[in-house]
């Protein structure tokens, strides 16, 4: 274990370098993944829910499941912009993927009652906007950081966590103005007049050596085909699934959950917004430590640590004290979980084709985060509280997140001289 919880073999302290010439690629990741696909639906559709209701009389069910959609054409989606980003470059996918996602979201104002049209728009979001995923940032962050490489992920990270707190009072100022049509029509622009131009003046598909002047190696690292063969890959697989249920689980059914707690509607408002608040401080935290400690060391710590929550909620009647402590605690551990794993493919399966790698683990993350809250409100439907669903993923998450001890030591990959 001593080798185990060693820092970062080999090299000096190159962070402040590394910042100093990567602070660019940093803030595009930061802006890119704030106003792409991983935080845009998630943070509004609850928003516009009501009016879709009101508007079209669905049900509340029908307009969540526009949710899953994205997640089934993750499976295809995420994939697809992994590859695309190993063949023509992060630049090229992010700049695409940018204006069309921005074009595609805005298609929500012309929903017309048909859910089969609502649903194909969410597919069509998805395909659009894939390039604007975690997969193809971190791919570029990845290349441009080495000793302070979990430091920049965790702060381009953030980006979920800052749309998720600046989204509520935008939208509150924006349909009352222009309706909820019109306010899917602003959400849109914002790819469009913010991300983009911020992606276009500083995004390199470039290493740090070829921005520099100098021609290097291709870099080093496992192939797709090789890293599906390598037991660790799988071995992150089966542990992002439920972790990815059981942290995502919680959250959209946070306010049902605090409500059977006993927990007064007035001061539940006042705890929810902790979870994004403490996934920023989590990203922060987390990326500071995997720079400096064993990262999957890192990961078990703070991916156990929600089981307390688990357990808090379990309980039944909770105070706002309990209740804040559980949702700090799942927040915390939700502002690692992305950034972790993209550490982890660099470090275990190398550059060479990172966003394959990636994009393949992150369909786990999709499916796990789309099941999750399935799960629960399977729960609560058939039993009336969550205590069977919120215990049994307490187990599950310590001994998940426990098998990512078995990763070993960090992985050395030369340059690869050859195409």
């Amino acid at each position: 274990m001593a080798t185990a919880i060693a820092t970062q073999a080999d090299g000096h302290d190159g962070g402040p370098g590394e910042f100093r010439r990567g602070w660019r690629i940093v803030l595009c990741s930061l802006v890119g993944i704030c106003l792409g696909l991983t935080a845009m639906p998630i943070y509004t559709m609850g928003v516009f829910a009501p009016h879709l209701a009101r508007e079209f009389g669905w049900s509340m069910s029908e307009i969540m499941a526009g949710l899953s959609v994205t997640t089934i054409a993750l499976l295809v989606a995420g994939p697809l912009a992994g590859w695309l980003s190993q063949r023509f470059g992060v630049r090229r996918v992010v700049l695409a993927s940018q204006m069309t996602f921005g074009l595609s979201f805005m298609g929500l104002a012309f929903s017309n009652g048909s859910l089969a049209l609502f649903y194909g728009n969410w597919v069509l979001i998805t395909l659009a906007g894939a390039g604007t995923l975690p997969i193809t940032f971190t791919n570029a962050i990845s290349r441009w950081f080495e000793q302070r490489r979990g430091l920049a992920l965790g702060v381009a990270m953030m980006g979920t966590g800052l749309f998720g707190i600046c989204s509520k009072p935008l939208l509150a100022w924006m349909i009352p103005e222009f309706g909820w049509r019109g306010a899917y029509i602003g959400l849109g622009l914002l790819p469009l007049l913010i991300a983009l131009p911020v992606s276009w003046a500083f995004l390199s598909s470039q290493t740090p050596e070829q921005a520099s002047g100098v021609a290097p190696a291709q870099p080093g690292g496992l192939t797709f085909g090789q890293a599906m063969r390598d037991w660790r890959f799988w071995l992150l697989a089966i542990a992002v699934l439920p972790i990815s249920i059981v942290l995502g689980g919680p959250v959209p059914n946070m306010e049902n959950m605090l409500d059977i707690a006993g927990i007064d509607a007035a001061v539940a408002v006042t705890l929810t917004p902790l979870i994004g608040l403490s996934a920023l401080i989590g990203r922060i935290a987390g990326g500071w430590l995997i720079d400096r400690i064993w990262a999957p060391l890192v990961g078990f710590v703070i991916l156990s640590i929600p089981a307390i929550s688990c357990l808090i909620f379990a309980w039944g009647t909770l105070t706002p004290f309990s209740a804040g402590i559980g949702i700090f605690l799942i927040g915390f551990a939700l502002g690692i979980e992305y950034d972790l794993i993209a550490y982890l493919v660099s470090r275990y399966f190398g550059m060479k084709a990172y966003g394959s790698i990636y994009a393949m683990l992150y369909v786990f993350f999709a499916v796990g985060a789309g099941t999750g809250p399935l799960i629960m409100g399977a729960d609560f439907d058939r039993h009336g509280d969550y205590s069977w669903s919120l215990q049994t993923g307490a187990v599950l998450l310590v001994a998940a997140a426990g098998a990512l001890l078995l990763l070993g030591r960090y992985r050395q990959f030369a340059p690869d001289p050859k195409d």
